[in-house]
């Protein structure tokens, strides 16, 4: 078998992150149908099935599977390679492609990116946000930021900020009204604001500790959302009792708009990580990013945060 043409290994690549042919057009600036024939003669030259394509989606076979956690971050690096080549001495010119959740964003993007961006004007950095725990091989990201306990064990992690707790909180009026709970079972008699997680569309079910006893408490109200400052926003307007990450929360606990409550059951978790695999290491463009992240979110530690 002949090697299989770059032109079309690209290609594929960029149909499997997308999920799409057309979205892979237009990222590589050439028609859906100049995608669709590269895909199928490099299939045809494999003799595999690498798609399989449907009117409404585009999935990996196991084969496919196979060819992108293998090829890909070596194509990554060619093409990184590529451009390096052509740019200015000390320059370094690349993409980074990071999945991030919503509550990371004040913490880990907002601090590092503008000043890297000002460092490094030729590295491109896409964030996509999302809260579901990907896969970031397969689906074609340098690097994912998540708390360490949803990291893959063989993931190099960097530590991007403290541990932080979570905590329920609810305005002053709403706990004039209806009361301060005293234990995990007392918030089934609430009013809660709900959280559905965007990932599963199951409600969240409230998690809290003391010692080593665990409560996941399926906490139900008249307001449900995806969205975690819709969730504290509600609740500082008394419409119910919210569960956050407490720096969220820090201004409207530090000025009286909330208060904890059920704080000696508030679970402490390690923090967000940045998480890749080891040998994306060899990224020029990643690395720079891993070593901004490192000194910008320690800068950021005691600064206020964007409520």
């Amino acid at each position: 078998m002949n090697m299989a043409p770059f032109p079309q290994l690209q290609m594929f690549l960029a149909v499997a992150r997308l999920s799409s042919f057309s979205g892979a057009a237009r990222e590589l600036g050439i028609s859906t149908a100049a995608v669709s024939q590269a895909v199928k003669q490099l299939e045809e030259q494999l003799r595999v099935v690498l798609l399989t394509r449907t009117t409404r989606s585009v999935s990996l076979t196991d084969a496919g599977r196979r060819l992108v956690e293998g090829a890909g971050p070596a194509v990554g690096q060619a093409l990184a390679a590529l451009k390096e080549v052509a740019a200015q001495p000390g320059e370094t010119v690349g993409r980074v492609r990071l999945s991030v959740p919503q509550a990371a964003i004040p913490y880990v993007i907002t601090p590092v990116v503008p000043t890297f961006r000002e460092r490094h004007p030729r590295i491109e950095v896409e964030v996509v946000i999302e809260e579901r725990f990907v896969d970031i091989v397969a689906e074609g990201y340098d690097a994912g930021v998540r708390l360490t306990e949803s990291i893959e064990r063989d993931m190099v992690q960097v530590r991007l900020t403290e541990a932080f707790r979570f905590v329920v909180v609810g305005s002053p009026d709403y706990l004039a009204r209806r009361g301060t709970p005293q234990r995990p079972e007392d918030l089934l008699q609430h009013e809660c604001i709900t959280f559905r997680m965007r990932s599963t569309g199951a409600l969240y079910a409230w998690e809290l500790e003391r010692g080593r006893r665990n409560w996941r408490v399926p906490v139900r109200g008249g307001v449900v959302t995806n969205d975690n400052r819709l969730t504290v926003t509600l609740a500082e307007q008394g419409l119910g009792l919210a569960y956050a990450f407490e720096p969220l929360v820090a201004e409207q606990l530090r000025t009286g708009r909330l208060q904890r409550v059920l704080e000696s059951y508030a679970p402490t978790v390690p923090g967000f990580f940045l998480y890749f695999p080891s040998r994306a290491q060899r990224s020029p463009a990643l690395r720079l990013f891993v070593d901004a992240a490192r000194e910008l979110t320690a800068k950021a530690k005691d600064s206020p945060q964007p409520q």
